[in-house]
């Protein structure tokens, strides 16, 4: 899938890539050399039976990352991330439709994901895309000046 942007989205990664999403997500959350999303971290995630990830490349420099899970009818998006550079240009709507679409076509029925209670861009980001509160998980984000509550959020994606 490619926008009009020069930016291309489909590009389904594994293992080996998990150095590139690592740094990635180190660019995209700010955390740059941080030990939470580390390449052993990516490995081992996508090692699992059912993890997917895909990249967002823009002139052949990767922009943005989806990391997620299906098991048995059940989705999961674990992380999702845009470089500052890209963010507004449609990306992390076609990495979500992306990952949407192969965790359909794997058979799952839903699709979750966590969502910091202060983050109110993405908030209203998934739930523009018809994703639901259903959950929380409090003190889920730790902070260096505490703790933040997560929204659980669910898409039926058997309705979309």
């Amino acid at each position: 899938m490619t926008t009009g942007r020069e930016t291309d989205i489909g590009r389904a990664v594994g293992v080996s890539h998990a150095a590139v999403i690592a740094a990635l997500h180190g660019v995209c959350s700010g955390d740059v050399g941080g030990a939470s999303w580390d390449e052993k971290a990516v490995a081992a995630l996508l090692a699992m039976p059912g993890a997917f990830a895909h990249v967002a490349d823009r002139r052949g420099a990767p922009v943005g990352f989806v990391l997620a899970r299906v098991a048995a009818d059940e989705a999961e998006i674990v992380s999702i991330g845009v470089a500052p550079t890209a963010r507004r240009q449609g990306v992390a709507a076609a990495l979500v439709d992306t990952a949407i679409e192969t965790a359909r076509r794997d058979g799952a029925v839903r699709m979750f994901l966590e969502v910091a209670d202060d983050n109110v861009a993405a908030l209203a980001f998934y739930r523009g895309r018809d994703f639901n509160a259903c959950g929380r998980r409090a003190g889920y984000y730790k902070r260096a000046d505490g703790a933040v509550d997560a929204q659980v959020l669910v898409l039926d994606l058997s309705v979309r």
